[in-house]
């Protein structure tokens, strides 16, 4: 038996702190549970918006590419593809949302470097270059948010897991400790009394 349910009242402090202590951590538990999901819930209303403006800007920039290819020759058009420099402004770092660490992507856009002449292309490929520059900023947005959201998801997870154990099963438990040993110690004081007034009623007879 584990020597703290003792109905002692020391044991019955204890018991009485472990119960406060538990329900302290439940109330965080579910702060940061709210917290996080606030934050879920704006996250994948940005992820919607994203990937709508991706979608139309990618049917922009399929079109325009598919005039290019008729005007200039779907050859043409690949070697000049072939030459636009590699993206490799992006870096990544982390920022605490309660504490989870979600990625925090940073981006500087640049003006695109011309890496073929005017004279021998046309306007489609212009605009493709263009549309497709606005889809690699928005993939690279929709990245950031959509792993923040991931995360934040498996946290949410552990922390309701986390939250019911202490409702569930801490709390309740503690609350049986607590309400055993309070009985337990009113039935002493309750045997104790009634003892004393024997031993006094014993005496003046």
């Amino acid at each position: 038996m584990n020597p703290n349910t003792f109905p002692t009242k020391g044991n019955l402090i204890l018991a009485k702190n472990s119960l406060a202590l538990a329900s302290q951590g439940y109330e965080l538990m579910d702060k940061k549970r709210n917290i996080l999901l606030r934050e879920l819930m704006g996250l994948i209303d940005q992820a919607k918006e994203i990937q709508q403006e991706i979608d139309s800007t990618f049917t922009a920039a399929y079109g325009a590419l598919q005039r290019a290819n008729i005007d200039l020759g779907i050859n043409f058009v690949e070697e000049t593809a072939s030459s636009v420099p590699v993206e490799d402004s992006v870096t990544i770092r982390t920022r605490s949302i309660m504490g989870t660490e979600i990625p925090l992507v940073r981006h500087e856009p640049t003006a695109m470097k011309l890496s073929y002449a005017y004279h021998s292309t046309s306007e489609a490929l212009d605009e493709a270059r263009l549309q497709f520059e606005k889809v690699k900023n928005l993939t690279i947005r929709l990245s950031m948010v959509e792993n923040s959201a991931y995360r934040l998801a498996g946290s949410i997870r552990k922390t309701q897991k986390r939250a019911n154990a202490l409702k569930n099963i801490t709390i309740p438990v503690y609350e049986t400790l607590v309400a055993d040993i309070t009985n337990a110690l009113e039935e002493k004081d309750r045997e104790e009394f009634t003892r004393l007034k024997v031993i006094k009623k014993g005496k003046k007879g």
